[in-house]
């Protein structure tokens, strides 16, 4: 049934664990300081792609089902290999021959099942091997080559004897673990196996053992620690334990719930010999110690009994425990709804003369009578705490009995005080610690509730009921370091004097949830030491209000020396100029919890040192240098989450820049620091907040402008001088002419003999004649023709030339012949632009009777389109209908001024 039992509950802990185990998954190796982590990646072959240098490896919650030499050989630098919950069914004799300088081998979880002599033959340089939760079956002399192990963990292998070899192996085994196996008895030539090695820790927890056969641990004589937890061990057979350990050097029995109830006056008899000095009793739910048990440990030090059923103790209960020093009695005394409450005799301690240590919280006994403590002249940590001991009204004969004592610390929370009397702990005069935290006390405290107590450096009254403090309430406790006040005081603090002037050696003082409304500015005046400062969870935002009677309250005046400086929840909407000033060496500030928004450039000027910022649940909206830059500049870690942060340029730029450049730790950064407004921005992260919409562009602005005008001028330049550049050169002609003296005499329009001289192809004449020689009849203009107008006899060069000057306008009429005529091309083209330019006179009229390209015209005629006025160019139309407004334009061209515009 017990075995049974047994592997149902090793099947539920291997099914929880690998649930658990498997929960989380990774997507490939991760590499760290040597030690490369494969684990949960249901692996079925050992990787291959890792460094060649890495010293552990980690491939355990895998699918492995082998271990192979060749596989590993790529990695011989290992030290550690972590092969545990994988499916691995036996080992290969060339694993450890391919890791020469393995030392830590954990198959923990997995199906090794036949372990032969040449599967470990290679390991010789093995300290640790964890085989536990297997199902191994030995043959031959698996762990002989083993000679530098020092842990071998056998645990749960269902394993039916302790017996793991014949011959003397394993020397240097330090410690060996068989918890959880099948082990019913344990024979004397069991370890004969360690008779040479130097064990020193045997783990046997969890056994259904029934039987020690004489002499069964003589064979490791030197073990020290014996670990039989989890196992039922029946009065008899704990007493033959005790008897097979004598002898041995056995120095610490641990024997927690073995299921014993009582102990009986010889049951450790057999530990007489030995130098025991650790017996661990927890759980067991012992209910007497009567017969004086214990009377055989004169060398105990360390005893624990906790999580016991203890209903009485004597006189006799703790005989032969001389040389205790600790002793654990927590849970040990325990009333139920149906017992009465356990009794504690006068001088039941009284056997432990140099007991350093009482632990006895959450314990019930009948009260704290005159001698209960008597007879420990040693003792120096007292607890009581959530004990029911029937402590009411604490008063100066209440712990009389330890006035012998050295105490140094007494630990009395949560022991339903209701009162302290004066001189309560005026025979404690060595106490340095006093705990009342969690009681029930309501008095005001005069000061003589402490009388004596002149070396107490830590008082903590936190969560009482009702304490009133006057200003004389610590006088007798000036060495106090240490006030605990939060959660206790009924009213505010703003009388004179403050009840704390006297603690010139303080340094940590807590007034939280307090609901302190009003204080007064000397209230920590002379606390020049003072590091630790809490105020949290308080009604202080009136103090600091700029509209306060009389201005802000400056009751942090003065405290050079503070650290740390809690203040959250206190409905503070704005902190004064001068709230933070003089804390040069506050490493701590927390401000959560309340309702700050517009701070005050400034206000954290003085706080250089500033290390751990907290903000977080506030209505700061914006972030602006000014206010945090001095607080920002030092920080290691800063809390700002839940802030309805205004997200644009002006309020929170400064503030992105830093989050991305600082090496500060900002938690739940992604998460937690939301954007309210802008709408654009509601509800999203700062860290979408983009930075680039907020660069000042008044710089890139003008640089902007003045390259676009440069390149503006460059083009124009470029466009006028490619087509204007005649017009350029011409406007220089004339200038040139004038200033030399070529330029005509007067400035205004002479009279001349033609109104035109027409230039065109002989081909063209027809059309010369019929639409413009016309206008002659009509009396308005006179033209002149060379076929009709030349002087017979003279130079027709002459001729040409002295035409043209008697001529207001040139007239080219231009078509393909004209341009295809060597002698209007060569000459009077020439002679034409040479007039022009000589006489300063805007005269040619282009008539287009054909379209003709630019480059043309300035190839053929050294003439552009755009040399002339745009009223010179005309182009004959193709239709009828037309011709009448080209004449009209053509008298608007020869009627036009000469003068160059």
């Amino acid at each position: 049934m017990v075995e049974s039992l047994f592997l149902l509950v090793c099947l539920l802990d291997l099914l929880v664990q690998s649930s658990c185990l498997h929960t989380e998954k990774k997507a490939a190796c991760t590499i760290e300081d040597r030690m490369a982590d494969c684990s949960h990646l249901s692996l079925k072959e050992v990787p291959t792609d890792l460094p060649t240098d890495i010293t552990g490896l980690d491939v355990s919650h895998n699918m492995l089902r082998a271990l192979p030499g060749p596989a590993l050989a790529r990695y011989p630098k290992l030290v550690l290999l972590d092969a545990s919950s994988n499916d691995i069914t036996h080992l290969e004799s060339g694993m450890c021959l391919a890791l020469p300088l393995l030392r830590d081998l954990i198959l923990h979880r997995n199906e090794v099942h036949l372990l032969i002599d040449k599967d470990l033959f290679n390991c010789t340089n093995l300290s640790l091997l964890d085989l536990s939760f297997n199902r191994l079956k030995l043959h031959g002399e698996p762990f002989l080559p083993l000679k530098s192990l020092t842990t071998l963990d056998l645990s749960a292998n269902s394993l039916i004897s302790a017996r793991l070899g014949i011959v003397p192996q394993l020397w240097n085994l330090d410690t060996l673990i068989l918890s959880k196996n099948f082990i019913k008895i344990f024979k004397s030539d069991d370890l004969s196996f360690l008779s040479n090695s130097s064990i020193q820790t045997l783990i046997m927890s969890s056994l259904p053992l029934k039987t020690l056969q004489p002499g069964c641990f003589q064979q490791i004589r030197g073990l020290r620690n014996l670990v039989m937890d989890g196992s039922v061990l029946s009065p008899q057979l704990t007493a033959k334990l005790s008897e097979e350990l004598s002898g041995t050097s056995i120095a610490s029995l641990s024997l927690q719930n073995n299921r014993l109830v009582s102990l009986t006056d010889t049951i450790f008899k057999g530990l007489q010999d030995t130098n025991l000095t650790s017996l661990d009793l927890s759980s067991n739910s012992l209910v007497s110690l009567h017969n004086s048990p214990f009377k055989w440990l004169g060398t105990l030090e360390i005893l624990s009994l906790n999580e016991s059923n203890l209903k009485h103790l004597t006189s006799t209960s703790f005989i032969g425990l001389g040389n205790l020093r600790f002793m654990n009695l927590t849970r040990a005394l325990v009333k139920s709804h149906k017992s009465s409450y356990p009794i504690i005799d006068n001088f039941s301690f009284s056997p432990l003369t140099r007991l350093e240590t009482l632990l006895m919280d959450h314990t019930a006994f009948q009260g704290i009578t005159a001698d209960l403590f008597s007879g420990l002249e040693s003792l120096r940590h007292l607890s009581l705490s959530w004990s029911s001991v029937g402590l009411r009204t604490v008063n100066n004969g209440t712990f009389a009995s330890l006035s012998r004592s050295p105490l140094r610390t007494l630990d009395l929370t949560a022991t339903d005080i209701l009162r302290l009397d004066p001189g309560a702990f005026s025979g404690l005069g060595n106490l340095t610690k006093l705990l009342l935290g969690s009681n029930f006390i309501s008095q005001t405290l005069t000061g003589e509730e402490f009388q004596g107590l002149y070396n107490l450096e830590e008082l903590d009254m936190y969560h009482n009921k009702r304490i009133i403090l006057s200003p004389l309430s610590f006088n007798h406790m000036r060495s106090l370091r240490t006030l605990i006040l939060g959660l206790a005081l009924a009213q505010n603090q703003d009388f004179n004097p403050s009840p704390f002037q006297l603690l010139h050696n303080l340094s940590t003082l807590d007034l939280s949830n307090n609901n302190i409304a009003n204080v007064m500015e000397g209230l920590l005046e002379g606390l020049e030491k003072l590091r630790v400062l809490r105020l949290q969870h308080n009604n202080l935002q009136r103090l600091w209000k700029s509209a306060y009677p009389g201005g802000p309250v400056s009751f942090l005046r003065g405290l050079h020396s503070l650290e740390i400086l809690d203040m959250d929840s206190n409905g503070l909407d704005e902190i004064p100029l001068t709230g933070l000033s003089g804390l040069a060496q506050l490493r701590e500030l927390s401000l959560a919890g309340n309702v700050l928004d517009h701070l005050r450039d400034s206000i954290f000027d003085d706080l250089t040192s500033l290390r751990f910022l907290r903000l977080q649940r506030n209505l700061i909206t914006l972030v602006p240098p000014g206010v945090f830059g001095p607080a920002l500049r030092n920080l290691s870690v800063l809390h700002m989450e839940r802030n309805p942060f205004d997200c644009t340029c002006e309020s929170i730029l400064w503030f992105v820049n830093w989050l991305n450049t600082t090496n500060a730790s900002v938690p739940q950064r992604s998460s937690e620091y939301i954007c309210n407004t802008p709408p654009a921005y509601f509800n999203k992260s700062v860290d979408q907040f983009n930075t680039l919409s907020c660069k000042d562009m008044a710089p890139f602005y003008i640089l902007y402008v003045m390259n676009s005008v440069l390149v503006l001028v460059f083009m124009v330049g470029s466009l006028l001088f490619h087509f204007q550049g005649w017009r350029i050169k011409f406007h220089w002609e004339v200038m040139v002419n004038r200033t030399l003296g070529f330029a005509e005499p007067g400035l205004g329009e002479v009279r001349f003999e033609y109104d035109a001289y027409l230039i065109h192809a002989q081909a063209d004449s027809t059309w010369v004649d019929r639409h413009l020689l016309p206008l002659e009849e009509d009396k308005q203009y006179t033209f002149f023709v060379d076929d009709r107008d030349a002087v017979p006899g003279r130079s027709q060069l002459e001729s040409i030339v002295e035409a043209m000057r008697s001529s207001r306008k040139i007239v080219f009429i231009v078509t393909e012949k004209l341009l295809n005529d060597p002698w209007c091309r060569m000459y009077k083209a020439h002679q034409a632009m040479h007039q022009v330019i000589e006489d300063s006179r805007d005269s040619v009229v282009l008539v287009l009777l054909e379209d003709i390209p630019d480059h043309r015209l300035s190839r053929d005629l050294l003439i552009r389109k755009g040399m002339l006025k745009s009223h010179c160019v005309l182009h004959w139309p193709l239709q009828k209908e037309r011709v009448q407004a080209f004449r009209h334009k053509l008298r608007v061209a020869l009627g036009s001024s000469n003068s160059v515009q």
